[in-house]
């Protein structure tokens, strides 16, 4: 008589290799190699107005013509809307209900405001790099007061020099939310600025202040370098005043 067999077990699957895992796996991006999402179209309408703004071709407390704009740039409402918004919390752009946008236009308690905060978040950065600058910050001050000094009878290459000069003073001092916050305050002191620099013999007098400003800084003399800061400012707003 036939001796049952015992009946076999179905091989168990072999596991495979930590090689031919991770082989099999899809390949993951890490966040630094992933593509870069391309910036939204009302980030683009934003820069375009802002620089309409401060070259004057949008005058301030002029309205701003949505249909106009919109032929103009090719592009739909929804954008230039969105737009709009982020200019509104610059402070370019004033938004009224039913009336639509217009170009901001600070009143003199605005630009006084303005004018007394960066005073003092840019006397604070001037004895900060008068006290801890290294040779070649001091080298890239003086390359651009040269600049300075060189465009004094240039007022739109003036301000843009200027604008420079005082925002590296920011970036050495190595506060960035001073730096921040200064970035939005300039914003809205360009509304102003063909006012401020204007006024007959306004150009010589901010050079003047910045040469007495960079003494300073090249002596460590940081309560000086404070000092002459925030007289820049007040002598700034008296010009724009």
């Amino acid at each position: 008589m036939p001796v049952p067999t015992k009946p076999t077990k179905p091989a168990r699957p072999t596991k495979p290799t930590a090689r031919a895992q991770s082989s099999a796996r899809p390949l993951l991006r890490s966040p630094a190699t992933a593509p870069l999402a391309r910036r939204a179209l009302y980030q683009d309408v934003a820069d375009r107005l802002r620089q309409q703004i401060f070259a004057r071709e949008l005058e301030p407390g002029s309205w701003i013509d949505e249909l106009k704009l919109t032929a103009a740039l090719g592009i739909s409402r929804t954008p230039l809307r969105e737009a709009l918004k982020v200019l509104a919390t610059e402070g370019l752009v004033t938004m009224q209900v039913g009336r639509g946008a217009y170009v901001a236009e600070p009143s003199h308690e605005d630009v006084a405001q303005v004018y007394h905060l960066l005073g003092l978040l840019e006397s604070d950065a001037a004895a900060q790099v008068a006290a801890h600058a290294t040779p070649v910050q001091r080298s890239e001050l003086a390359a651009l007061h040269l600049l300075l000094e060189k465009n004094v009878r240039r007022r739109e290459e003036f301000f843009a020099i200027n604008e420079r000069l005082h925002m590296a003073l920011l970036r050495m001092a190595g506060n960035r939310w001073a730096e921040q916050v200064v970035t939005d305050l300039r914003k809205v002191m360009k509304l102003n600025r063909h006012l401020s620099l204007s006024r007959r013999g306004r150009l010589a007098e901010s050079l003047a202040e910045h040469r007495a400003l960079m003494a300073a800084i090249e002596r460590r003399d940081a309560a000086a370098a404070a000092r002459l800061m925030r007289q820049h400012f007040v002598s700034g707003l008296d010009a724009a005043a």
